[in-house]
């Protein structure tokens, strides 16, 4: 009965909005005169070819989850949108507002916006570092971050809001897409993806361009704040909102680092700059797969990396950023049969850990 009542609702719902803000269909018009496309290519982007979109008078609608839609005149721009399911990019087509509509109340802003909401993936630390903060480096190719007056974005972290600090935004300019799903501007900006634009996201992810990670560090390399911790240092991801990449021998991998005067740190609580300087100061990081590692295009050149990866994990997004970071990346991988789903938990093998640290 609940479930009835639920699902009733939820089609009331999207009823009722569709009579608000009326349906929305795809523009299929190869030069749209609903949007401007600005193309970005200078030398510090090398080969790599980015626009910015804009929009007068435009809307933006997030589900927070799959579906970026952008929108003028009831029509659902495909370049400018965003949609993602069963870990790949889709087609616009699947848009979730092309079937239910903008299932919330619009809030208007009179202002300039920069959208740069990507569905659920904006509160990730490592989407954060490497899909979003760079969009706004391509944006300010072109312009200056004076003419915005707003940032869209989705609920994020206190690190997170140090960053956009460190970059001169104002908390007063920043829009939380947890709290508007659907917001209208005087004019909207969106800015192509840096880098993944097809399939899933593992099988990209060494394609992390070069031109980002060097801009991240330098960037914020200066903000790194100073405190007494060890240069040998061990990232304990249990208390990751995300259940993915579990140690399974975490009580013997601690005791065992503990031994090796490795530091064990929880990068939740850490302050943005802290965890900058950490990353600098380290001579060791161990760290099983996961976005705190993002942190490792803060490390020095020549600094040991070891990764610890569930059995036949694809993601070499670590590996790369090592790899343009001149780092000593190692990994080692968990067994097969500690494999419990398609994320997968890991068991550390600590004779291959020892042998790795004594390299």
């Amino acid at each position: 009965m609940r479930n009835l009542l639920k699902k009733n609702y939820k089609k009331l719902t999207e009823i009722f909005f569709k009579f608000l803000y009326g349906n929305i269909s795809i523009d299929n018009s190869k030069n749209s005169k609903l949007i401007s496309k600005i193309k970005v290519r200078n030398k510090f982007f090398k080969k790599k070819n980015y626009f910015i979109y804009s929009i007068t008078n435009g809307s933006v609608f997030t589900d927070n989850t799959e579906n970026v839609a952008a929108i003028s005149n009831n029509k659902l721009h495909v370049e400018s949108s965003f949609q993602h399911g069963n870990s790949e990019i889709i087609s616009a087509k699947n848009n979730s507002v092309l079937r239910k509509g903008l299932t919330n109340f619009q809030k208007k802003y009179h202002g300039n916006v920069l959208s740069l909401v990507q569905g659920a993936s904006t509160e990730n630390y490592f989407h954060w570092l490497m899909d979003i903060l760079p969009k706004i480096r391509i944006f300010t190719s072109k312009y200056s971050i004076n003419k915005i007056d707003y940032l869209y974005v989705g609920s994020l972290t206190s690190s997170q809001e140090e960053s956009l600090k460190f970059l001169g935004i104002k908390k007063k300019q920043i829009i939380k897409s947890k709290i508007y799903k659907h917001i209208n501007a005087k004019k909207l900006f969106f800015v192509t993806h840096p880098w993944y634009f097809k399939g899933k996201f593992h099988d990209q992810s060494h394609n992390l361009p070069r031109w980002q990670i060097i801009w991240i560090k330098e960037t914020f390399l200066k903000f790194k704040k100073k405190f007494k911790i060890s240069k040998n240092i061990y990232i304990d991801r249990s208390e990751s909102k995300f259940s993915h990449c579990q140690i399974i021998n975490h009580l013997e991998l601690n005791k065992y680092l503990k031994k090796k005067k490795f530091k064990i740190v929880k990068l939740a609580s850490q302050s943005f700059a802290k965890q900058i300087y950490m990353f600098w100061n380290a001579n060791c990081i161990i760290g099983a797969h996961g976005a705190a590692l993002t942190n490792l295009v803060f490390s020095k050149p020549k600094t040991k990396v070891i990764e610890l990866k569930p059995f036949r994990h694809p993601g070499k997004n670590y590996q790369r950023i090592s790899k343009v970071n001149n780092l000593h990346y190692y990994s080692i991988e968990s067994q097969k049969k500690y494999l419990k789903n398609k994320n997968g938990d890991i068991f550390v093998d600590l004779k291959k850990l020892d042998k790795k640290i004594n390299l």
